[in-house]
Order: C-alpha cells, then structure tokens, then sequence
C-alpha cells in the first residue's frame, strides 16, 4: 500500500521543482489572499503545467464564491478542488457537480464532537482531511504549523478514508504514520524555513521520512 504525500502552499518554480523530484504525489495551489502561501491564477497557472502529468494538482480556496473556482478551473485546471473553510455538505455538492473535479473537504479536529460533522460529509466530498482547528482569534483555517490530538481519530467511523494535516514536519511524520490509518499526509508549514517560504531540504526529507514510515508499517509481516 503506498502513503499520499501533499506538499501544499506552493508558489514558486524553485519549491514545486523540489516538491516533483522528491516525489510528492500531491502539490497544493492556495487561493486565499490572507494566506503567505497564496498565489495569484496566472502564477498557479504556469506552476501547475509543471506539476502535470507529475502530480495530482489541488486548488485550495477558502469558502469560496462561484467566481473565484470559475477562474481557478479556467486557469489552472486543477485535478482537486480542497474546501478549506466553513462549506456545507450542500455547498460541497454543488461545487462538485458544477466543476466535475474530486473534491477534498478539510475538517478543524480538536474534539471527539468535530467528528460528527464528519458523516455528514460521508459519500459527498471525495476525500476527507483533518487539520488542527485553528484558535478563534486566528485570519485563516490553516497551515498554522499546529497539531491535534491524533488518539481523537480513535473515535472516527473506521470506513472513512481520510488524510492528516496540521502541524507535520520530518520529525514527526513516522509517528503520525504509525499512529493512525490516514491514506496519506499533508504539509506546508513543517517544510517552510519562515512562512510561506519553502525549503528544498525541508520536503526532501519529510518525504523521505514519509517513505520510510509508510514502508516500515505497510510491510508485510
């Protein structure tokens, strides 16, 4: 069984060049203007033809209106569409049927109740993925570098599939693997030297840590 890998919050040739040789199986595109890592639909374009036929292109967008994923499809055409913020199963729906893309629902875990709103997302979202919901106080839903309590997945229905996000880095990443049953991880702040800054070394080694990790526990016994 191979792990996903997703390197997200992208925005330069230098990070997807070091995201697509490392071989990550996943890049992720953020547009959200409150995000360091968002970037603009002309400059998601031409990074996304790199990532072509290399990696599975995600366009993450926060509640976002009609307009907005009308211009990311248009321009980027991106493979996944990640709803990152307060979408409605109703609101998820309607964004898969209009767009026609795999679309991946990100749920904030901080309690054993989060996962509730989980089945309500069961056979509407493509895929599911738990991040560390962010405090009250904070401007976006995201990418704050911080984990959850990942026992809490205990809990969860064992016939969702889902990824695992928040706070990752190479450090940690075996364990998170060896801990729960994700199909697959998801960083962008454990590979950054400062906020929205990308790091070669930094993504080589988490997915070489990943790699090792999801041999280690996929191997036969």
């Amino acid at each position: 069984m191979s792990l996903i890998i997703k390197i997200c919050g992208l925005k330069t040739d230098g990070a997807m060049d070091a995201a697509l040789e490392a071989g990550a199986d996943m890049i992720g595109l953020v547009f959200f203007p409150k995000s360091p890592r968002h970037v603009a639909p002309e400059t998601a374009a031409r990074l996304a033809e790199k990532a072509r036929g290399r990696a599975e292109i995600v366009a993450l967008t926060v509640n976002p209106d009609d307009a907005l994923l009308d211009t990311v499809m248009e321009t980027v055409a991106p493979d996944w569409l990640q709803l990152h913020g307060t979408e409605s199963p109703e609101r998820v729906a309607e964004v898969r049927a209009r767009h026609g893309r795999s679309v991946m629902k990100a749920l904030g875990v901080s309690s054993p109740e989060d996962f509730e709103r989980a089945g309500a997302y069961a056979g509407i979202a493509d895929r599911l993925l738990f991040d560390a919901k962010p405090p009250k106080s904070a401007t976006r839903p995201g990418g704050l570098g911080e984990t959850f309590d990942w026992s809490l997945l205990d809990t969860l229905d064992p016939a969702v599939d889902f990824m695992l996000s928040g706070g990752l880095d190479a450090a940690n990443v075996a364990e998170a693997v060896r801990r729960t049953r994700a199909i697959g991880v998801d960083v962008s702040s454990g590979v950054e030297r400062a906020p929205g800054e990308k790091d070669a070394d930094m993504i080589r080694a988490f997915v070489a840590a990943t790699r090792v990790a999801a041999d280690a526990k996929f191997a036969p016994q």
